[in-house]
């Protein structure tokens, strides 16, 4: 656990483990704090692991350097529901490998540069890029259209 890492991560219920630096990029390795999960199936508590799976997610840059998080993703057993729910975190939509705020800044820089300028800065493919985007596109339009919704009603 690292205090100085924590902080300048930034995310809830998450601990630095250790970090390794290789070439242009960071690894952090973390560890989640809390113990169990409310089954999204009967919204009963588990705390009974079944399975961690490590997957790499990428970050918002520190230093100048890329981020790539080692995330434990954990699956749970459910006694209530007999069901195997994956936890789900705050902070990164599920099945991405992007956090929430880096696919907001590769929103912003594309609003700014080309496709293929932010793919060369990030040193990410132009499809991936440009998958964010749309993603991140639609959600923020779907966001707008039902704020408008609520405002006609009034």
């Amino acid at each position: 656990m690292d205090f100085y890492l924590d902080n300048l991560l930034n995310l809830p219920h998450v601990t630095v483990l250790s970090y390794q630096q290789q070439e242009e990029f960071i690894f952090l390795k973390l560890d989640l704090l809390n113990e169990g999960i409310f089954c999204p199936h009967c919204q009963t508590y588990t705390d009974n692991l079944h399975q961690t799976r490590p997957i790499l997610v990428r970050d918002l840059s520190i230093v100048g350097q890329g981020v790539y998080l080692k995330v434990p993703r954990r699956q749970f057993v459910c006694p209530h529901c007999n069901k195997y729910p994956t936890e789900e975190l705050e902070w990164m939509d599920k099945g991405r490998n992007y956090t929430k705020r880096y696919e907001e800044y590769i929103y912003e820089k594309v609003k700014e540069l080309t496709v293929e300028q932010v793919s060369v800065r990030e040193q990410l493919s132009p499809d991936q890029v440009q998958n964010s985007f749309s993603r991140l596109a639609q959600k923020k339009r779907l966001v707008e259209k039902i704020g408008q919704c609520q405002k006609s009603k009034v």
